[in-house]
């Protein structure tokens, strides 16, 4: 059972008790109240008796006053192993009887919450319930009651009723009320901490235009969502290509972290006509963004491998960025190894790295010039070395790779060894005796 489901028993069991909807979850947890929903019907799985039934609430017409109330509680929860003191209010029975498994019991208790807003997060429930009586009654109650106020509030929770197979109704209801409203309503669903309502927020912002270029250039490259970032980055370069105007977009868009939108900044480069800034990016740490920059490149009339062997040529240059020696393998030839293999002894660990895994594109590796790097001092490396070595691990001497077994090696020198015996066929106990010879 998930804590959420244990969470929804407990709290069914001390409403249960006689405690308040505020004593026993977080009204503002969208997962609280489906999870209650659950939980009542699981709790009362053996209690059903336990659980106020149609006739109590039908019986509410005539409470007035607690100890009416009390009498009522009373006569229909008739479990001799439950006589809670004091008994339950209003509200909890009713939230009860919403998560009731009998749908006769839920579309009754629907009839006693219009002036009940503490139990509306349960409606928006009930309105994607499998009872047709049950959702429509739901349906009709969240059309009438849903504000601005209560929409902003409850959007975490129909956004996520909505991802069920009748939640549509919710969503759909919110949107339309959001279009309506001033567009200071959305604006605080645009810095809400639930991603789901971020992302429902900016695709209705994008597709009634409410926010600027600027500003949704300026989302996209600090957001931490993937998907708000694309939709955003993609919506303004979209609102800049009819416009014509630049300025304000773009350079937040090269200067995002995420590469998806690097990416796109750059391939608007070449409609911008600016294709001199894609050179920047030819050395990116992202394989898609260096990719876009020589698309850009390219469709300006110009190659970009000379720039790649020009940035190369010198294997000492400290400023060398890693970028663009695995850049130089993406789009060179085989020939180019030349200037890579230099780089294998770079002070730079990236850089070594990634003349590596040039090479290893290139297909051009010879196991006696790699071995040594299983033994440098940067684990990048030594992945990258290792990724190389595993297709020709048969060749590898046997008492080189033991030495590498050995546990007084680095951590990450180890597991490449074992990688690498593990390619040549040793099984585990194999490796663990090579270990233990090589201590010895």
């Amino acid at each position: 059972m998930d804590e959420d489901m244990r969470s929804g028993e407990a709290a069914a069991a001390r409403l249960a008790r006689g405690a308040s909807l505020d004593e026993v979850l977080d009204a503002s947890d969208p997962a609280a109240w489906t999870a209650l929903d659950a939980g009542v019907r699981r709790w009362a799985w053996y209690r059903i008796e336990a659980l106020p039934d149609k006739a109590w609430v039908e019986g509410l017409d005539g409470v007035t006053g607690s100890a009416g109330l009390i009498g009522t509680v009373r006569g229909v929860f008739r479990s001799p192993a439950w006589r809670p003191e004091p008994a339950p209010c209003i509200e909890s029975g009713l939230a009860m009887a919403l998560c009731h498994p009998d749908g006769r019991t839920r579309e009754a208790a629907l009839h006693r919450v219009a002036d009940r807003p503490a139990l509306l997060p349960l409606v928006v429930v009930r309105a994607a319930d499998w009872a047709a009586a049950v959702r429509d009654r739901a349906r009709e109650l969240l059309r009438a009651s849903l504000d601005v106020r209560t929409g902003v509030a409850l959007a975490p929770l129909i956004l996520r009723v909505g991802r069920r197979d009748r939640g549509a109704f919710g969503v759909e209801l919110l949107g339309g009320m959001l279009r309506r409203a001033p567009h200071g309503a959305i604006a605080s669903l645009l810095v809400h901490p639930d991603r789901g309502v971020r992302r429902f927020a900016y695709r209705l912002a994008v597709e009634e235009s409410l926010l600027p270029p600027d500003r949704l250039a300026r989302t996209a490259s600090w957001d931490d969502d993937v998907v708000v970032q694309s939709l955003c980055a993609e919506a303004a370069l979209a609102a800049v290509r009819e416009s014509g105007d630049v300025d304000g977009v773009l350079e937040p868009l090269l200067a995002a972290r995420n590469p998806r939108v690097r990416s796109a900044g750059v391939t608007a480069l070449r409609w911008a006509g600016r294709p001199g800034r894609a050179r920047e990016f030819l050395a990116d740490r992202s394989a898609l963004v260096r990719a876009c920059a020589r698309y850009v490149v390219r469709q300006h009339g110009k190659d970009p491998l000379p720039w790649y062997r020009q940035r190369c040529a010198e294997p000492t240059d400290p400023a060398l960025p890693p970028g663009a020696v695995i850049g130089l393998a993406e789009c060179g030839e085989r020939g180019d190894a030349g200037l890579l293999r230099p780089l294998l002894g770079h002070p730079m660990s990236a850089v070594r790295a990634r003349a590596v895994a040039g090479l290893h594109t290139l297909d051009v590796t010879h196991a006696e010039e790699l071995r040594p790097l299983l033994d440098d001092p940067a684990p990048a490396v030594v992945r990258e070395a290792t990724a190389a070595l595993l297709p020709c691990a048969a060749l590898l001497p046997e008492a080189w790779l033991r030495e590498r077994l050995a546990a007084e090696r680095p951590r990450h020198v180890r597991t490449a060894a074992h990688r690498l015996a593990e390619a040549r066929g040793w099984g585990a106990e194999q490796r663990r005796t090579a270990s233990v010879q090589q201590r010895e």
